[in-house]
């Protein structure tokens, strides 16, 4: 009984000793792993010891993410890769922290050594995808410290930012930074934006870069990188293009463009619904195509997106023919006014053949439509011909030419029954002509000086 006693308190003294070793390891596995000078410490050694080897950079990175915190101290993180060190309010350097001169601030200023950093930063982000957003932020602040930046941190972050967003590592969000007044004022944002274009460009076309920008509404932003005063297309032009950007400069004429196109569509929209007479909505849309320099093709095809987002429509096939009949024969004067060029008229084809395609209720309906435009003599024969044979687009091919396929055969015979015509009145003519040249008498009352006879017949 005695040593069953002793047994079990040597057991608890053991236990107890275990417990408090355990408790005293574990403390400090988590000072180590969440406090954060220790955290920077370890990242800073890290960089230290792997120095310029970037990839060696990216393999440190991908195996201290098991022992170090990169949830909670991503900016911290980040602060170091970028400017060797956690910063301060500003950008500038945190006084009392460890640094390291391997970063990106500290290495040389060219395309390669950019690129092989956002590779380091893509590797990163695709092994802790929990990092996606908490580098976006960290990108977002980085812009707003511009000014306390060098002009050659600077480049190389704008340099950086513009791979990163052509790789889809970031967001064309992060841009929105860029328009704070007060780098906008000492003109930070614009001479940023060129180097991070450039950058960007070329990597992917304008064409790419046009498309991320809208997907997040950036595309009608860019003139907010000048002071309010200079907010202007010459203005933004003049300096994109000096900066040999002019893909940038004509991006920005194409929107202001777009924006001048659905201004001028509302308005038109505005006028049809309030009853506004035809006589004056074409005496409008002329005088705009005046004034802003639009051309006919362009002005139908507005015209005729304004014509069919008056009506909603019905969700039958059947019912939504004879409303789109009903619609367009109405304001037929209105499409007639802007198709006096066959070009206009081709246009305006194309635009119903696009409108029926992505309106699946419409697909059936195209060729009653065009079938109207022609008899109310909006398209010509012309133009419906050479929509089939050559300019019509690839979107519901197959469908619309089957559908176009025997008024386009009546079209061509017609066309060929009215040469034979032409043809056989011209034989009449001629014969005509000769008879009566040949029978004709040398009387000077019935001759003139060449010898030709005024009543032939």
């Amino acid at each position: 009984m005695r040593l069953k006693r002793e047994h079990y308190v040597q057991k608890n003294i053991f236990l107890s000793f275990l417990s408090f070793f355990c408790r005293k390891f574990h403390h400090q596995n988590e000072k180590e792993r969440f406090d954060p000078t220790q955290f920077q410490e370890s990242v800073v050694q890290g960089l230290n010891q792997t120095g310029t080897d970037l990839e060696a950079v990216a393999k440190f990175l991908d195996f201290s993410g098991a022992k170090l915190d990169y949830r909670r101290y991503a900016e911290t993180l980040f602060d170091i890769l970028v400017a060797g060190g956690m910063l301060a309010p500003g950008g500038a350097l945190s006084d009392d922290m460890t640094r390291t001169n391997f970063c990106l601030f500290t290495a040389p200023e060219d395309v390669k050594t950019m690129k092989a950093y956002a590779q380091v930063f893509n590797k990163l982000i695709r092994r802790y995808k929990y990092l996606e957003k908490g580098f976006e932020e960290e990108i977002k602040k980085l812009l707003l410290f511009l000014n306390g930046f060098s002009e050659s941190e600077r480049n190389k972050l704008a340099m950086l930012t513009g791979i990163l967003l052509a790789n889809g590592n970031l967001s064309a969000s992060i841009l929105s930074s860029l328009f704070n007044d007060n780098l906008v004022k000492e003109g930070l944002s614009p001479a940023f934006a060129v180097k991070l274009f450039k950058s960007w460009i070329s990597e992917k076309d304008i064409n790419s870069v046009a498309a991320s920008l809208r997907k997040v509404g950036m595309d009608n932003r860019l003139m907010e990188l000048f002071p309010v005063n200079k907010r202007s297309y010459d203005h933004f032009s003049k300096y994109f293009t000096d900066a040999e950007l002019k893909e940038l400069s004509d991006f920005a004429r194409n929107q202001q463009s777009l924006g001048a196109r659905k201004e001028l569509q509302k308005e038109l929209q505005e006028q049809m619904s309030q009853g506004v007479s035809f006589k004056e909505i074409i005496a409008y849309g002329k005088e705009e195509i005046k004034k802003s320099s639009i051309s006919e093709q362009m002005m139908i095809g507005i015209v005729w997106t304004s014509v069919m987002s008056l009506v909603e429509w019905n969700k039958k096939e059947e019912l939504v023919t004879e409303q789109a009949i009903k619609q367009l024969k109405q304001h037929s004067p209105l499409l007639k006014a802007f198709t006096t060029q066959g070009l206009s008229e081709l246009t305006l084809l194309l635009r119903v053949q696009d409108y029926c395609y992505d309106n699946i209720h419409f697909m059936k309906a195209f060729q009653k439509i065009v079938l109207l435009l022609y008899k109310v003599e909006v398209v010509s024969e012309e133009a419906i011909l050479k929509w089939y044979t050559k300019a019509h687009l690839a979107k519901g091919k197959s469908v619309f030419l089957e559908q176009m396929k025997k008024f386009v055969e009546w079209l061509k015979n017609a066309e060929e029954d009215e040469a034979e015509q032409n043809s056989v009145f011209d034989s009449v003519i001629m014969f005509s002509l000769q008879v009566t040249i040949g029978s004709c008498t040398a009387s000077e009352g019935n001759m003139d000086n060449t010898g030709f006879v005024f009543t032939m017949w």
